[in-house]
């Protein structure tokens, strides 16, 4: 399937590539990319391998790292898996928006 990236997903996936570069080194930068990019791949090959979430149907959530998530969307008609959002597990759970 496709991968798709709204203007959310985006942001806050260069969010968190910016708390890296301030707080990690280029290493760990680099070995987080390279974790979106595999996890992506999986996803894209059967992108319903994660659990739905609780609070909406049809959205799913993928663990990148123990800090971090990525919730997207399957959507079988356009053969599309649209990225809604990177999280970070640390934030309050009752502000996250998708």
């Amino acid at each position: 399937m496709k991968i798709s990236w709204t203007p959310t997903a985006r942001q806050t996936y260069f969010n968190v590539l910016d708390y890296l570069e301030g707080a990690w080194t280029e290493r760990e930068i680099q070995n987080f990319i390279s974790q979106v990019d595999k996890l992506l791949i999986r996803i894209a090959s059967n992108p319903e391998m994660f659990q739905e979430s609780r609070k909406k149907k049809n959205i799913r959530k993928g663990f990148i790292t123990k800090h971090n998530t990525v919730y997207y969307r399957v959507k079988p008609r356009k053969m599309e898996v649209e990225l809604l959002t990177f999280w970070d597990n640390r934030q309050d759970p009752e502000k996250l928006s998708y």
